[in-house]
């Protein structure tokens, strides 16, 4: 221990805060594989001792042990310990924020969280800053106005809710196989006591001169039950079927509850409870407390007696007012909502509205919100190593995961400028831990890739937006929306279309009888889901018994309106691929990163610069006149409303080589075209052609001096051009004969021609695959 202190001692002189080791484990050798390399595997894992180093040196000190271990969930935390070090990340740092936002009445910035990272940094920052004043606490209103007003980001939803009608794309729901022995009444009980416990459940939002409130079902008043189907007998794609068409149900927010439930009776053995709460009473972070509220009442129920549990310090309702007090009022400059969105207006300027993807379709007029789905996993060791990279990074998990998904996403071509979409909890008061409800916010992360940076230049830059993201995360999303203004459809997402979420949320089962045995899985098609996004990744990581990082589950998913359930796939492994290649090496530059498969690099390098392929035999003119004889009645070219068919554009060609022909041009002379892009350009072209002529293409855009160079070094005989777009550059040409296409005699003297085809005796010879183009 004195040795690991004496290198911390030496690190932390040389070095910013984030870059000393957390750890040190002294050996007496390193141990090596069979190659001489060095082992990783058989390094022993660092421990980190909680409440290790000097006692707190004062009552500041000592208060914020006590608010890093308790939100840590560790027994005791030291004065030198680091939060990110003893597990803690981005979301648990909001928590440790609000906690001490509660204890010490003082404002942190989540940036000096992550410059002073362990008690006693954090107390000295505390001492020599003037820290903000702390924000007004939650606390629960007695005296409520006759309407409640909607939170700012519910409104989004029932504004949505009013526009598409029931639909599924916001629903959340539980599928959880029970045993067939649970106790029914019990349980529907126990669901009534969460829905009491909980308001925004029994809650429904009804509007009056357009402007919708909350209007809470008194308890007494509560008309709900458990739903019971008898699925006896039923096939796995029947249970299937029944369970995705009760996730999908769609809910008259207007009129009826949030929250709905259902026991599906499977057989003998197994049973299924299917609950779906609506995302406007509810968020992922809500699982967790509607989960250990569930399992307290229906122990208690099944004893035959009434939850007893601590009453919640607030209801969402007290939030949703709570919220319109703290961000305060729009048209003052001074308002913390003023403020922060003054900070995105420029934090988001000039932001690409949409995201250019690999799409394999286009996108239609307005989003289906279906997507394919696709799990992989991420290895132990590319984890281990993400974590290392994190540590000496000064950054978190998700801002590693979210530069790798930035560097693929331009590395596909998507720019240099990526916005992705992050969630976060916006659970900013502690007193809002237990609470069922809609709290979660989105902020817009740009990651700026421009310079060819390095990894680990652009963690540096993802860690700055990040940081600052975060210390703006109080104005609602969609209030964010609406005060910026961008091109609104209902074919994408406003202000991104990537999504990334990082699951860092502990899960404990339900304490409800399980089943012994799983229902076998059906046979359907390819799984499919919600998508309100081009692009979903979500992460998770796992840990093993000893806390030592175990690997990532990673899913994604790609809407059905643009990408085919194989995109989705690819999409997945490319992502895990570039994850590898840049913690391995975070001094990869972006161009250098490699996001082909090796049958890809085949392909691509190989395969489509087989210089070995068979070649036609025939010119190119031959092949054309192959695909008259054809389909003559196939479109062959397009421009704005002028359309002709192969055999429409092969006589006006016919006609116009006749005419060239009766002027003197004959084979392997060369014939200028001055003309400006479209079906006239086509057809000279091949009438150039088909008299046995070479074609000098003349950009009417060109200098004069420069035309006049490439008529004479070319040795064109003649010029075909029109008057509209080249008769002021040609006006003084007198070297090359100029025939203007547009002329009412010429287009008389070209139509008089035969639009048969031109025969090889007329132009005195064959057109070759070998003569001049």
């Amino acid at each position: 221990k004195e040795l690991a202190a004496v290198v911390k001692d030496f690190a932390a002189a040389r070095l910013p805060d984030y870059m000393v080791p957390s750890a040190v484990v002294a050996l007496d050798e390193l141990p090596l594989n069979a190659n001489g390399k060095v082992d990783r595997a058989a390094l022993p894992a660092p421990e980190y001792e909680g409440g290790s180093g000097r006692a707190p040196a004062d009552l500041r000190e000592e208060l914020l042990c006590a608010a890093f271990a308790q939100v840590l969930g560790v027994e005791s935390v030291g004065v030198d310990d680091d939060f990110f070090a003893l597990g803690g990340h981005s979301l648990l740092a909001v928590r440790l924020i609000s906690r001490i936002r509660v204890v010490l009445g003082e404002e942190v910035e989540i940036r000096a969280l992550f410059q002073a990272r362990t008690p006693a940094r954090l107390a000295a920052h505390l001492t020599t800053t003037r820290s903000g004043q702390a924000r007004p606490a939650l606390t629960s209103i007695a005296e409520r106005p006759e309407r409640v007003p909607l939170s700012f980001g519910q409104q989004r939803l029932w504004f949505l809710a009013q526009l598409e009608g029931p639909s599924p794309t916001y629903n959340i729901p539980t599928v959880l196989p029970l045993a067939a022995d649970v106790d029914r009444d019990a349980l529907g009980g126990a669901l009534r006591d969460v829905i009491g416990r909980h308001e925004v459940l029994r809650t429904t939002f009804p509007e009056v001169d357009g402007e919708p409130y909350q209007q809470v079902t008194p308890i007494e008043e509560l008309a709900w039950d458990l739903e019971s189907v008898d699925l006896t007998g039923a096939s796995p794609d029947e249970v299937a079927a029944a369970i995705g068409e009760r996730a999908g149900y769609g809910f008259d927010l207007t009129a009826e509850l949030p929250v709905r439930g259902w026991l599906l009776e499977i057989d003998a053995e197994r049973c299924v409870l299917v609950l779906v709460v609506h995302h406007i009473a509810g968020d992922g972070w809500s699982m967790g407390p509607l989960a250990r509220d569930l399992s307290v009442a229906y122990a208690a129920r099944c004893e035959g007696r009434l939850p007893e549990w601590a009453p919640l310090p607030v209801q969402y309702a007290d939030y949703a007012l709570w919220q319109q007090e703290l961000l305060g009022d729009e048209d003052d400059p001074d308002s913390l909502i003023s403020r922060q969105v003054d900070y995105w207006r420029a934090a988001l300027a000039g932001s690409p509205e949409e995201l250019e993807l690999p799409f394999d379709h286009p996108r239609p007029a307005v989003a289906g919100h279906r997507g394919h789905v696709s799990e992989r996993r991420v290895s132990a060791e590319v984890h281990a190593r993400l974590l290392d990279v994190a540590r000496a990074e000064g950054v978190t998990v998700f801002m590693v995961l979210q530069a790798a998904l930035a560097v693929l996403l331009s590395r596909l071509g998507a720019g240099r400028d990526i916005p992705i979409g992050s969630a976060v909890a916006g659970r900013m008061d502690e007193g809002l831990d237990d609470v069922v409800g809609f709290f979660v916010n989105t902020l817009v992360i740009r990651t700026d890739l421009t310079g060819d940076p390095t990894f680990r230049d652009v963690l540096a830059r993802v860690r700055e937006r990040n940081l600052e993201a975060l210390a703006h995360q109080d104005v609602p999303f969609e209030r964010l929306v609406e005060e910026l203004s961008p091109s609104r459809s209902l074919a994408r997402h406003p202000l991104f279309q990537v999504m990334l979420t990082l699951q860092n949320l502990e899960s404990k089962p339900v304490g409800l009888p399980r089943p012994k045995t799983t229902l076998p899985a059906p046979a359907g098609a390819p799984a499919t889901t919600v998508s309100k996004f081009d692009l979903d990744v979500t992460a998770g990581e796992w840990h093993d018994e000893q806390g030592a990082p175990a690997g990532l589950r990673v899913v994604v998913r790609t809407a059905t309106d643009v990408f085919e359930a194989a995109s989705a796939a690819a999409m997945a492994d490319r992502w895990i691929r570039v994850l590898e290649q840049l913690v391995a090496a975070p001094e990869l530059r972006l161009h250098a990163v490699d996001v082909l498969t090796e049958p890809e690099h085949q392909q691509v390098v190989a395969a489509w610069n087989d210089t070995a392929a068979a070649v036609p035999g025939d010119s190119v003119l031959g092949l054309f006149e192959a695909q008259v004889r054809r389909a003559p009645d196939v479109v062959a070219v397009r421009c704005e409303d002028v359309v002709f068919t192969y055999g429409e554009l092969d006589a006006r060609a016919n006609r116009l080589a006749r005419y060239l022909m009766a002027r003197g041009v004959g084979v392997e002379s060369r014939v200028a075209l001055c003309l400006p892009r479209g079906v006239d350009m086509v057809a000279a072209l091949l009438g150039v052609w088909k008299a046995g002529a070479a074609y000098v293409p003349v950009d009417p855009e060109y200098p004069a001096e420069r035309v006049a160079y490439l008529l004479a070094d070319s040795g064109a005989g003649c010029v075909l051009a029109q008057r509209e777009s080249a008769g002021r550059l040609l006006a003084d040409v007198s070297d090359v004969e100029v025939v203007w296409l547009d002329d009412a005699a010429t287009v008389v003297e070209v139509d008089a021609r035969s639009d048969a085809v031109v025969r090889d005796a007329e132009r005195g010879g064959g057109v070759l695959g070998s003569m001049l183009a």
